[in-house]
């Protein structure tokens, strides 16, 4: 008698175990999106670069670290920006123009769109300063290419200098965009406030 309702008292629970978790079956599953950490921006301050003998000068951000392009092939005023803790240097070059504007446009072009294979936009912004004689267009590369930004300005007459944002970390534009987002500020601010010095 003790074995059998024992035997019972089985039947009803596996029955009861087998049923919950069939119900739990049912319905409609939704899969989460996948999460990304919270990226800590610092508040933003910032401070002139003025170097001795260079011809340009701009603001940049106190977070981040301006020094000289150490890299093989690098030219005189040549500079990276980088954004410490966050993985991304904006790279700065210098060309004196010696009556070859146009193959400088024609490289700043070849060097935005050779990116159009991993992006899914490139949104142009022209930019014009007479009184400080800054003249340039900013590229805004949507998707995931390996540069989000870049840009070029000149006088038209004896300066030119692009610009270039790159992250050391694999392109992903849902993670990066908050943070692309506001070192584009940066370089929106870098761009108003450059100006000549020959």
């Amino acid at each position: 008698m003790m074995k059998s309702r024992r035997s019972f008292l089985y039947l009803v629970l596996s029955v009861g175990l087998v049923s919950l978790i069939m119900a739990s079956c049912g319905g409609n599953y939704t899969p989460k999106p996948r999460g990304y950490f919270r990226i800590a921006l610092p508040k933003k301050s910032y401070t002139l670069f003025d170097s001795a003998g260079f011809p340009y000068s701009f603001d940049y951000p106190k977070y981040a670290k301006v020094a000289p392009d150490r890299e093989a092939g690098a030219e005189p005023y040549w500079v990276n920006v980088s954004f410490r803790g966050y993985k991304a240097v904006l790279h700065l070059s210098y060309k004196k123009i010696n009556n070859d504007l146009p193959t400088l446009l024609e490289d700043v072009h070849a060097f935005v769109y050779k990116h159009t294979i991993k992006a899914d936009a490139i949104l142009e912004t022209g930019y014009s300063a007479p009184e400080r004689k800054v003249y340039g267009t900013l590229y805004d590369i949507e998707g995931n290419a390996a540069s989000a930004l870049q840009f070029y300005l000149t006088d038209s007459t004896k300066n030119f200098v692009r610009g270039a944002l790159y992250f050391y970390t694999r392109p992903n534009k849902d993670s990066l965009a908050p943070v692309v987002a506001y070192f584009r500020k940066d370089i929106v601010r870098l761009v108003d406030t450059f100006r000549w010095r020959r």
